[in-house]
């Protein structure tokens, strides 16, 4: 394909990201970048002011560290394009040209404004950046006039209304500025999918989140993975070694699953009561703390000042590319 330009970016309200973040994002990220697409990974801080705005210091502080933690999962700022999203600033530019085209019934139906509404809570009204945080989004990925947007299967609907958008601006200026963006899905979507380390009342376990506080992080030491693992839920029932697991139903079985060679031998032995919770945690244990070694090195190759050289870098490359679609959209608006 001519065209093998990418954009992907997350939220910076948490300083650190966890194992759900690399499975469902960062690894397929590297993975395109090791493939030749030409990466362009944004820190999305603007967005993370829907819900924290504030909170808007924090955000600033948490969007160097989620970059230190694209390069610790193998985000490479020498093939790839890593900056923050407020340093570009022909985002919110392109946002404020789209919002004044975009039909607010098309915002009012998007899954991602139903989503923020909860996250906000109803202490008060949502504000406007609630509500348009589609068109930023839009604006986020068409400045850069993507091959596709890597993303999961369940998120594919809240990035349809880009490409809606992009076709009423074409439709009236006359001008094809854009082409549409493909959805680029991972083919193991089981590993988009890492539960958190805990269960709901139904014993349930529940997806990985910050807001759970059920996570393992990118730049967990082994201290903090050995505590994590140590509190995850396992099978209620099984009260001694010799006691039947259900591993399909056990946090600890399903990363075993993921992170094990060995898992299925460890998921049978569970299963028929050959071994104990304690063991199953002690092993997955070992195999985090090892699978997260390289993260934890190279992290620690960067500190804030070589952070913010890169940034600084990788803003350029965007600017360059941001720009350019600028001058296309000005042109066919008629606005000089």
């Amino acid at each position: 394909m001519a065209n093998r330009r990418i954009l992907s970016g997350m939220r910076a309200t948490n300083p650190r990201l966890h194992l759900g973040n690399y499975e469902g994002a960062l690894r397929n990220w590297v993975e395109m970048q090791n493939d030749g697409f030409d990466m362009f990974c944004m820190v999305a801080d603007w967005h993370g002011l829907t819900t924290m705005y504030e909170d808007s210091a924090e955000i600033s502080r948490n969007a160097r560290e989620v970059a230190k933690d694209y390069i610790a999962a193998g985000i490479d700022p020498e093939k790839s394009a890593l900056f923050i999203q407020s340093h570009v600033k022909e985002h919110a530019e392109l946002h404020l040209l789209f919002s004044m085209i975009t039909p607010l019934g098309w915002l009012e139906r998007t899954p991602t404004y139903k989503e923020k509404q909860q996250d906000l809570g109803t202490t008060e009204r949502e504000p406007y950046g609630l509500l348009g945080y589609p068109v930023l989004q839009t604006a986020d990925i068409l400045l850069y006039k993507p091959y596709g947007v890597p993303v999961g299967r369940d998120q594919a609907p809240h990035l349809e209304i880009g490409n809606d958008i992009a076709a009423r601006f074409n439709r009236l200026y006359g001008v094809e500025v854009f082409q549409p963006y493909k959805y680029l899905i991972p083919e193991d979507e089981n590993r988009a999918k890492v539960p958190g380390l805990d269960a709901d009342e139904n014993g349930v376990l529940r997806k990985m989140s910050k807001s759970y506080d059920n996570c393992i992080y990118l730049s967990a030491t082994p201290d903090e993975i050995a505590e994590h693992i140590k509190k995850a839920f396992t099978t209620p029932t099984k009260l001694r070694k010799t006691d039947p697991g259900v591993p399909e139903g056990c946090a600890v079985c399903q990363y075993l699953k993921l992170y094990s060679p060995d898992w299925q031998r460890q998921w049978d032995e569970d299963r028929a009561g050959e071994r104990g919770c304690m063991q199953s945690k002690k092993e997955l244990t070992e195999i985090l703390v090892e699978f997260l070694r390289p993260f934890r090195e190279r992290r620690a190759q960067f500190d804030d000042g070589s952070i913010e050289e890169i940034l600084a870098k990788g803003a350029e490359k965007a600017r360059e590319v941001a720009s350019a679609t600028m001058s296309e959209v000005r042109a066919a608006m008629g606005i000089y």
